[in-house]
């Protein structure tokens, strides 16, 4: 069993209300200010899990600024008025911060009796192992996004 100081157990509930509050904002339509509050959350109870010093380590590394840079300004962006923007900005730098986690959570899941049974099968198989390579997918998603901030831009413009 994994034990946990007060501090991480305190960083997994503000890490669990932060994700609720994303998921609830989402499902309202982009509501700012559940959007926003879940942001904050998000961030601090990462923080409070992993420590401060992790945190800092973790997003500012030399070869992540950039995705830290899309996940820290769409939390901005929400904070400043614009949600659909700002999420848009947030999934784009949270697949770049979290590449590196795919090919292993697919790894994972494929492991899992049923769920495993299902990724195996013919049709899903290969987005799968698309998703797996974290590189192919990140460019894919980095293409739809240009396109979706293109048109998101000639909406607010």
């Amino acid at each position: 069993m994994i034990s946990l100081t007060d501090s991480q157990k305190i960083g997994m509930g503000l890490t669990g209300f932060g994700v609720f509050f994303l998921f609830f904002g989402m499902i309202l339509f982009f509501d700012k200010a559940l959007l926003a509050i879940g942001n904050i959350l998000f961030v601090a109870g990462l923080s409070f899990v992993i420590g401060l010093e992790r945190t800092f380590r973790f997003f500012f590394q030399r070869h992540k600024i950039k995705a830290t840079g899309f996940f820290l300004g769409g939390v901005l962006v929400v904070l400043i008025g614009w949600p659909i923007v700002g999420v848009v900005l947030e999934v784009y730098g949270f697949f770049l911060l979290f590449r590196g986690f795919f090919p292993v959570a697919v790894g994972f899941i494929r492991r899992v009796p049923v769920l495993g049974y299902l990724l195996n099968l013919p049709g899903i198989s290969g987005l799968v192992d698309k998703v797996g390579e974290s590189n192919t997918m990140c460019f894919w998603f980095g293409v739809l996004l240009e396109n979706i901030s293109e048109r998101l831009l000639i909406l607010y413009l």
